[in-house]
């Protein structure tokens, strides 16, 4: 009978959640020489190639997402062995694998993650951020239960998966306090010759504003154009500019310091879709997500 090294397995899980050798390293205090030297094994214990190279990153193979999905759950099982064992309380959770399209605002995700955390039944949540056709592929190959995005499936592209419409809302302009109260005074207009921190321009918010824009002759400066919406908040927290963020978390934003809200537009509208390789969904927290954003979040006020 062939024995794997956990070890090995160990070292090639950490590389993939850490997203280089370096960071395992630094995780496991160990020379990169010798993680590399013990992917080389365990590849040539298991007869296959688990990465290969992009320029300076390295990419999974097929045969390395499946050794990868294998290695999550096993060492998730022995960190639940560990809690029997010093009889820590324990109810196994189901799982849910979950993309999220980097240029989704966090608190929206959040907000709209919450309703699956509150199930009879423990969940739990595995979040996986990246592109948009980086998390379609994942979900092709099954890796996730689920893609949250600001956009539906592009038509064009060759994967069998399914666009779930959440809501839509309109549009709030924020900016921190000292820099919100120059602007509140006749909105939109005032937006006009502003500092801007706005989404990357491949996205679906970022071309709707670029036409709302447009067709109220407001010609923003715009100082800062970001993928990750972490980023775009994190500068205009610090008072680099005025950003968007969609309505339906006003409620949330006015509970917060720091933060004021210049204006809101219903002009400009943002979506969320959950996409799934299913036409019908059936995962119950997927479910609890999709009817609560349709019943509570987007449901007319």
């Amino acid at each position: 009978m062939d024995w794997l090294n956990y070890h090995h397995l160990l070292y090639f899980w950490t590389v993939v959640r850490g997203g280089s050798i370096q960071k395992a390293g630094d995780e496991l205090r160990v020379s990169p020489p010798a993680i590399s030297a013990q992917l080389k094994l365990l590849e040539e214990q298991l007869g296959e190639k688990l990465f290969t190279r992009a320029g300076r990153r390295l990419v999974l193979t097929e045969t390395g997402r499946t050794v990868f999905s294998y290695a999550e759950d096993i060492f998730a099982l022995g960190r639940e062995l560990m809690d029997v064992v010093k009889n820590r309380p324990i109810g196994r959770p189901f799982r849910l694998d979950v993309g999220i399209v980097d240029v989704m605002p966090k608190v929206v995700v959040q907000t709209l993650l919450e309703p699956a955390l509150h199930l009879r039944e423990p969940v739990r949540i595995v979040c996986r951020e990246a592109s948009a056709d980086q998390l379609l592929g994942r979900l092709a190959s099954t890796e996730l239960d689920v893609v949250l995005s600001d956009s539906p499936l592009d038509p064009t592209l060759k994967i069998r998966a399914y666009s779930h419409l959440l809501g839509e809302c309109g549009v709030m302009f924020v900016a921190n306090r000292r820099r919100a109260l120059a602007y509140r005074r006749k909105f939109p207009q005032s937006l006009n010759g502003a500092p801007m921190l706005l989404p990357a321009d491949n996205t679906a918010l970022r071309r709707n504003l670029d036409f709302w824009f447009e067709s109220n002759g407001i010609r923003p400066l715009v100082i800062g154009e970001f993928e990750d919406y972490a980023l775009l908040r994190a500068f205009g927290e610090t008072g680099a500019g005025v950003f968007p963020l969609p309505s339906v978390v006003e409620a949330q934003l006015r509970k917060q310091k720091g933060l004021m809200i210049i204006g809101v537009t219903q002009e400009v509208r943002t979506q969320f879709y959950a996409i799934s390789a299913e036409r019908k969904l059936q995962h119950p927290a997927v479910l609890a997500i999709r009817n609560a954003a349709r019943q509570q979040l987007f449901s007319p006020r």
